[in-house]
């Protein structure tokens, strides 16, 4: 069942008394996270289509998958899974297209001999809007040893307004984040393998990086186990001002909360850090 949470209208401390008072976009955004089957595509594509199913029941404009919902770290198989990517984003362009909602998530992608952790953003007319390479890889599960680095970041000038794209380990790096707010996002997707060891820091991070940047953060992780690593879900949606808007918790869910990026205009403004940067001396 899907969990609905509406938006509170006062998103800001009730003494702020801060509103919306732009006109931008406003939509309703998805997270799903479940299990992921360790080289099993066809049942992740499954259960990942049955909860993008029920996302667009309740009329979700824009969904995130987790990180490598295809096939998860299978990293010995990864080019026999690459050859099925295609396959993979033939189905969601479909769906997308069929159910007008946009789909993001993170992928095996092949090109010569080097494989990426790619993150594809599919808009909601069906087609593949962008393709982002996981920046930086995870030493501690040896991902640089399978996998190579991305070398550009991603900004999409989608229908829900300019927004950037990250993977999981990418929280780690504020640098990445700023980037991304100085090309003008107003909002940043996030799929992610996050285990449960360091769940703290997962919320610590996205909270942050919304809080530091103004910004929303639309973040999907795992759950269940993959060999000794147990995850534990906190899919989660936090505003401009980091307020969680809605969180899923350790079991296979997806949820969803009304977007207005109205509200990140309103938070620069009541706190203009931009205009304080010191560029000077950090640039």
């Amino acid at each position: 069942m899907v969990k609905k949470i509406f938006i509170n209208k006062n998103a800001f401390d009730n003494k702020t008394k801060v509103k919306s008072l732009t006109k931008e976009l406003k939509f309703k955004a998805g997270v799903v996270q479940f299990d992921i089957k360790s080289g099993q595509i066809e049942a992740n594509l499954n259960t990942a289509l049955g909860y993008l199913e029920k996302l667009a029941c309740d009329g979700v404009n824009l969904a995130v998958l987790p990180e490598m919902f295809s096939c998860s770290f299978d990293n010995k198989n990864l080019k026999q899974h690459s050859k099925l990517t295609g396959k993979v984003l033939e189905k969601l362009s479909l769906f997308a297209k069929e159910n007008q909602m946009a789909i993001a998530g993170t992928l095996p992608e092949k090109e010569k001999d080097q494989i990426f952790n790619t993150m594809v953003f599919i808009e909601r007319d069906g087609k593949i809007k962008a393709r982002y390479r996981k920046l930086h890889l995870f030493r501690l599960t040896d991902e640089h040893l399978y996998y190579t680095a991305g070398n550009e970041i991603a900004v999409i000038d989608s229908s829900f307004g300019r927004i950037g794209l990250m993977t999981c380990y990418d929280l780690r790096f504020p640098e990445l984040a700023r980037r991304l707010l100085m090309k003008g996002v107003k909002m940043i997707i996030v799929s992610a393998q996050w285990p449960e060891s360091r769940k703290e820091h997962w919320k610590t991070l996205i909270k942050a990086r919304a809080i530091e940047n103004q910004l929303f953060m639309v973040c999907s992780n795992r759950t269940g186990e993959d060999d000794d690593l147990k995850f534990p879900g906190m899919s989660m949606i936090v505003d401009p001002m980091g307020s969680i808007l809605t969180e899923a918790r350790d079991k296979d869910a997806c949820v969803y909360d009304h977007v207005d990026l109205g509200l990140v205009k309103d938070a620069r403004a009541l706190i203009p850090c931009m205009e304080d940067r010191r560029d000077d001396l950090y640039g």
